[in-house]
């Protein structure tokens, strides 16, 4: 996009000039005005080191580093060329690298940074100052590293992968420096790009929720599968049915009835618990399916008197598949100390699911 004057008769065009022509250099230049002026591509940051590297086997140095307002580190990449080049993979580098960095630590790189410039400041307390802490707190210094990177313009390949960066919990910016020559004067349109700031607080939100979603996630997955390691414990100690079943990540555990499709099955929610069996042959089987189902359910109240209880037939005729169940209160959410109350009714009820269904398994087994 261009840059119009207005006048009383026309919008002006702003020529479009770029850093090389113009002469301007990327450290001698752009980083010197930026580091002293840092809110001009990242507002509430104090820049703490220029060039900064401090890794071994390698020369390469951070043009400036910075910290926000929440003691987040804040790596700044300088480009004054037409695509960004490799900026991304450089900051990201970077990041890494500093990631680790303590407030103790930081205080000396500061106090570096300041004789460097010849700033008489006491560096930790200036730190203090920024932060409005009144001491150091280490647990909250540098829980997060962000990234900027500042560019004339910026490479499809390398917005590409800073949004998909963005998208899973990478806090990195693309903020585009665009030089103006007008009537003997330089000027930059600076804007950010990436993400736009009219949608910045909607994604930071958005990444929140689905960072806390994978989190729920990864515990639930874990809960549930202790779940299942201390049921089959248990279970084995009292039927052989489910003796070589190893602990699953899924909702259910089953193990074979001896004929192909039947499976006794353990089903497991936050809040309840079930046992069944499952009636699935396979693909093009939904009619043999029912049919099974419907020979079972000939038979009901002789089950459910063999089983002790009143059960779920659940011919599912919009599905494939058929089950008959029984539903237990308590799951995996339930607290671990009345998981065991949970396990013996769960393979009580597997026990005499087996033992009133399996006659009528062993007569489809005889009908081939």
């Amino acid at each position: 996009m261009a840059i119009y004057e207005i006048t009383a008769d026309s919008l002006r065009k702003i020529d479009e000039t770029s850093f090389s022509q113009e002469g301007v250099k990327e450290r001698g230049d752009l980083q010197r005005l930026l580091r002293t002026q840092i809110e001009v591509i990242s507002p509430n940051t104090l820049v703490i080191a220029e060039e900064f590297g401090e890794w071994q086997a390698s020369k390469r140095r951070i043009d400036l580093l910075g910290i926000d307002k929440d003691a987040n580190l804040i790596v700044v990449e300088l480009k004054r060329d037409e695509d960004g080049g490799h900026m991304e993979l450089q900051a990201i580098r970077y990041a890494a690298m500093v990631s680790t960095m303590t407030f103790t630590r930081a205080v000396e790189v500061y106090s570096d940074y300041l004789a460097k410039i010849d700033k008489q400041l006491d560096a930790r307390e200036s730190l203090l100052d920024f932060l409005e802490w009144s001491e150091p707190d280490e647990d909250r210094f540098a829980q997060d590293v962000r990234m900027i990177l500042a560019s004339a313009d910026f490479s499809k390949e390398l917005t590409t992968a800073v949004m998909w960066l963005n998208d899973r919990d990478v806090d990195i910016r693309c903020v585009r420096l665009k030089p103006y020559r007008d009537e003997g004067k330089l000027l930059v349109d600076v804007q950010q790009v990436i993400p736009l700031p009219e949608a910045a607080a909607y994604q930071v939100q958005i990444r929140e929720k689905e960072r806390k979603e994978r989190k729920n996630r990864a515990e639930r997955f874990g809960l549930r599968k202790h779940f299942w390691s201390m049921l089959l414990a248990y279970a084995r100690t009292k039927t052989d049915l489910h003796a070589n079943i190893s602990p699953s990540e899924y909702h259910w555990t089953g193990a074979s009835s001896g004929f192909r499709g039947l499976g006794y099955n353990y089903l497991v929610t936050q809040h309840t618990a079930s046992v069944e069996l499952y009636i699935d042959r396979g693909s093009e089987c939904d009619e043999e399916n029912k049919l099974i189902f419907d020979g079972f359910h000939d038979k009901k109240d002789q089950i459910e008197s063999e089983f002790g209880d009143a059960l779920s037939w659940q011919r599912l005729d919009t599905k494939r598949a058929c089950r008959i169940q029984f539903v237990t209160d308590g799951g995996y959410r339930t607290d671990e100390s009345q998981w065991k109350t949970i396990f013996e009714q769960l393979v009580d009820a597997m026990i005499r699911l087996e033992r009133s269904l399996s006659p009528h398994v062993e007569m489809l087994k005889s009908n081939g």
